[in-house]
């Protein structure tokens, strides 16, 4: 059933195909495909488009075209060589995809089908032209969202969601600091503190952020350029200071979030933009006030707890997709072949939400 179901896929793409495709998909051709390449170490100016051998499937996988993707800080970690994947799993850049399934495996319990529009929260991989992931961390895109702006939705939206909920353990009328709030996890988590009755801050480095910040429904910003923010913060909350802080900045910024946290904050580590390290009196901070430091990598989690945050989101999120209760922020796209440019501009920090990488469109014009 399965070769009766990738045949008639084949088929159905040979027809819709122009000619100047069919010559690119060539028998020969179907064992490669085009993904992202890059020199270990280096800067995006090597990094380039080239073949190498499409995935095969594992049981319980499912194989996608990919329509769009999209960078995320941990890509250009993996790129230098700070951040290399799980063992096991892809070391083609991208943590997300979004596109159609072209082949089927054992599933998970779920009825994927051929032609399905999905995306996909990904161990790697997603800068290519297929990509093969487990059928349980895959979702349907819902109808309010287009295939570009879905392939930069999975990795942000969960990893706020799992930092927040299942991490943070997130309450009506807590108050959440989000530091990098213009960022892909910031613009999410934003979002779902108002959804959740609870008050959002952030940080940010320029007035443009923080006006997109608030437009989205933080409370205040303070622009970290601009002195101390956190006095400032303290300031407008009237000396009670957050219950929450997410934090992806790590070590330069403990001080001011020790200063910021009320009696029995939380605060929830997931970066280290700002240093792996922390001197001074640390501890100290932490027990004169009960501070809960709670880290988390979503990445290097196991496949089981991904696929029960997968279905929580599900559940509890994405359908206000739908409802436009949420929305995805995006900054700009970059076809593949331009993925130096876009690995630039995440450096630069510069971008307000998540920066995009169109790989293939239905209607036959190729991005590569």
């Amino acid at each position: 059933m399965l070769v009766q179901r990738t045949i008639k896929l084949a088929l159905s793409l040979t027809l819709a195909s122009p000619p100047s495709m069919l010559i690119s998909r060539t028998a020969s051709a179907m064992s490669t495909m085009k993904a992202v390449q890059f020199e270990t170490g280096s800067g995006p100016e090597n990094m380039s488009v080239g073949d190498v051998a499409r995935p095969t499937l594992r049981t319980g996988e499912i194989l996608i075209r990919v329509h769009s993707s999209a960078i995320n800080r941990a890509d250009t970690l993996q790129r230098k060589g700070l951040y290399p994947p799980p063992k096991g799993d892809s070391d083609i850049l991208g943590l997300e995809a979004a596109g159609e399934i072209v082949e089927v495996q054992e599933s998970c319990g779920r009825n994927w089908n051929i032609g399905d529009r999905v995306m996909a929260l990904l161990a790697g991989g997603g800068n290519a032209e297929y990509v093969a992931v487990d059928a349980c961390h895959v979702m349907p895109i819902p109808k309010s969202i287009t295939m570009l702006e879905a392939g930069g939705l999975p990795e942000v939206w969960l990893t706020a969601y799992q930092l927040l909920y299942l991490v943070g353990k997130l309450q009506a009328n807590d108050s959440v600091l989000i530091h990098a709030g213009a960022s892909g996890v910031g613009t999410a988590a934003i979002q779902l503190v108002k959804e959740a009755g609870a008050t959002a801050y952030i940080t940010a480095g320029s007035s443009p952020k923080i006006k997109f910040a608030k437009s989205l429904g933080a409370a205040e910003g303070f622009n970290y350029k601009e002195g101390d923010w956190a006095e400032k913060l303290m300031e407008v909350t009237k000396g009670n200071g957050v219950n929450m802080v997410l934090d992806c900045i790590g070590g330069s910024y403990w001080q001011q979030n020790a200063a910021v946290l009320s009696m029995d904050g939380r605060w929830v580590l997931y970066g280290l933009m700002g240093g792996a390290t922390v001197e001074g009196p640390f501890l100290r901070q932490l027990l004169s006030k009960r501070i809960s430091v709670l880290s988390s990598a979503l990445r290097a989690r196991d496949k089981q707890y991904k696929a029960r945050l997968i279905e929580s989101f599900e559940k509890h999120i994405l359908p206000k997709f739908d409802s436009m209760r949420f929305k995805p922020v995006v900054e700009s796209s970059f076809s593949l072949k331009d993925i130096a440019k876009a690995h630039t501009l995440m450096e630069s920090n510069g971008n307000i939400g998540k920066i995009l990488i169109r790989v293939y469109s239905r209607d036959g014009i190729e991005e590569l």
